[in-house]
Parts: structure tokens; C-alpha cells; sequence
């Protein structure tokens, strides 16, 4: 936790304040990462959001500050914070949070010197070029083009940007040119916090409908489990019992136990046998 010296000017100190109110009024806190959102773009978020989630835009010294004074987990969200910091309130929890603000991302151009947010695959096959300067200009951003029927062509798929790495220049004039939108724009979630626990988008981003067949999976392994284990619980004691009636049953048969319920059961599979045994011998 950072040690502050100095103190703050009085609308610094309502920022602060605010901030800190927020985490009391509110459950789950996120820390967004707005870096390159149009003005447009971030109002028609906004208005998205209305009800659901409030964002709280302020200095990163400031946001840095109040969650260092709250203290706890909440300090260890200083280390998310970087860019154009955020932070967005709401009463939903964080795999909400973090579905919602992945609906607002939308593909953009990537400007020179911003980091690929993912590999950077060019395909190969056909473009919409014809032979000219964008040959030269595409193999000496390392792509392999050539030409093609009166078409650029480029000959194999090609990674041309790791995620992580920084993009040049050359590569992102390229990039736009071949109609390649590798950024995310819109409110990156870095962390969340609820309960005492800050969250990482990593441990947030579920795919829901593997979850659930994971789920349904670990149910119907679990009920089998227990009717083969025969232990009873409310859910299984039903199939327990038939499955436990179907194998008396079939011992019984087996056994030739005469019991009033298998003795239809027991005789015509001594007609059978007997007709079988009549065939061998004739």
C-alpha cells in the first residue's frame, strides 16, 4: 500500500471520496481499460449501460489513491490500472460484468506502435489488388504475395504479428490495406472485485454453453455414481430401487426361485430351453 505524504486540494479529495463511496453502495467494482474509444462510441456505451452499470472516469492518480486508502484486496487492483482507466459499478456480478463489456468491443484499424491484443494471421489465398506497388509493399512487411491471374495473391497464411508484440508502421499501413481490424476498442475489463476477491478477465471469460454441458455432465456422472454405488439420496433412491427389482428379477429367473411374480418368466424360458433342446435332438 502506497504512503502518502502530501495532501489534496479539496476537489481532488471529493474525487477520492467518491470513489471510496461507490465501493460501499455498490457489490462488484471493475477496472476498465477505455484506450482508443471514440467519443461516440463511449457515449452510446454509456447509454447502453444506463441502469445496469455506472463508469466513473477520474485521474489515475486519483483512482490509484482511493483504492490505496481503502485498503484490503481493493489496493491490489492498482496494479491493473494502465492507459485510460475506468471504473464501472454495478450490482451484477462479475461474469455479467465481464459478458456485458465484451458486447461492447468493436474491431478497429491498429495504429502504429499499439500491441496485438492476439496473433496477427494473414491468410493466404486471392485479394482485391491488382499488380502494383502493394506487392513490394506487402512482402516487405514480410507477407508473401505474388501475382495471380491479373490479382495480388498472397501465396501462404502467415503470422506476421505475435500476440504482444508492438506494431510498426509498415505492418499497420498493410494491416488497414488488406481491411485486417486486430484492436479492440470499447471497455476492456482488467480486474473486478466482489467480496474480497479481485477477479481476472482470464478466470471471467466462460463460454457459457460448455459450462453448462460440463455441468450436466458432472450431474449424470454423479447420479450414475450413486445407483451403481447404490447409495441413496432424494434425486436417485427411485432408480436405485427399480435397477435393484431388475436384477432380483433376473436372479430369480436365473435361479429358477419359484416366486409368484417371475413364475410366468420362469416357465417360458423352461419352454424355450426345452425347444431348443428338442431341436438338437432331432
Amino acid at each position: 500500500m502506497a504512503l502518502y505524504t502530501h495532501h489534496l486540494p479539496a476537489w481532488k479529495r471529493t474525487e477520492v471520496e467518491e470513489i471510496k463511496r461507490h465501493f460501499e453502495e455498490y457489490p462488484v467494482v471493475g477496472l476498465v481499460d477505455m484506450y482508443g474509444i471514440p467519443a461516440t462510441q463511449l457515449q452510446q456505451i454509456r447509454e447502453n449501460l444506463r441502469g445496469v452499470a455506472y463508469i466513473k472516469m477520474a485521474r489515475k492518480t486519483l483512482t490509484r489513491r482511493a483504492l490505496d486508502e481503502i485498503g484490503g484486496e481493493v489496493a491490489g487492483m492498482s496494479a491493473h490500472i494502465s492507459g485510460q482507466s475506468a471504473l464501472i459499478f454495478t450490482s451484477e456480478n462479475p461474469f455479467k460484468l465481464y459478458k456485458l463489456l465484451e458486447q461492447t468491443k468493436t474491431k478497429m484499424a491498429a495504429k502504429p506502435g499499439e500491441t496485438a491484443p492476439e496473433d496477427i494471421i494473414v491468410a493466404k489465398g486471392p485479394t482485391s489488388f491488382k499488380p502494383g506497388p502493394i506487392v513490394g509493399e506487402l512482402q516487405q512487411a514480410g507477407i508473401p504475395a505474388m501475382i495471380e491471374a491479373g490479382k495480388v495473391k498472397i501465396k501462404d497464411t502467415k503470422t506476421v504479428v505475435k500476440r504482444g508484440e508492438v506494431i510498426n508502421a509498415k505492418m499497420a499501413d498493410v494491416l488497414a490495406k488488406l481491411s485486417i481490424k486486430p484492436m479492440d476498442v470499447g471497455l476492456i475489463l482488467k480486474a473486478a472485485y466482489q467480496n474480497g476477491t479481485v477477479f481476472a478477465p482470464e478466470t471471467l471469460a466462460i463460454d457459457e454453453t460448455v459450462f453448462l454441458g460440463q455441468i450436466t455432465l458432472a450431474a449424470q456422472q454423479a447420479f450414475n455414481l450413486s445407483v451403481n454405488a447404490a447409495y441413496p439420496t432424494a434425486q436417485t433412491t427411485g432408480a436405485i430401487l427399480a435397477k435393484a427389482v431388475r436384477e432380483a428379477r433376473s436372479l430369480g429367473i436365473e435361479a429358477g426361485v419359484y416366486e409368484k411374480d417371475i413364475i410366468d418368466a420362469i416357465i417360458g424360458k423352461a419352454y424355450r430351453s426345452s425347444l431348443a433342446l428338442k431341436e438338437l435332438v432331432e
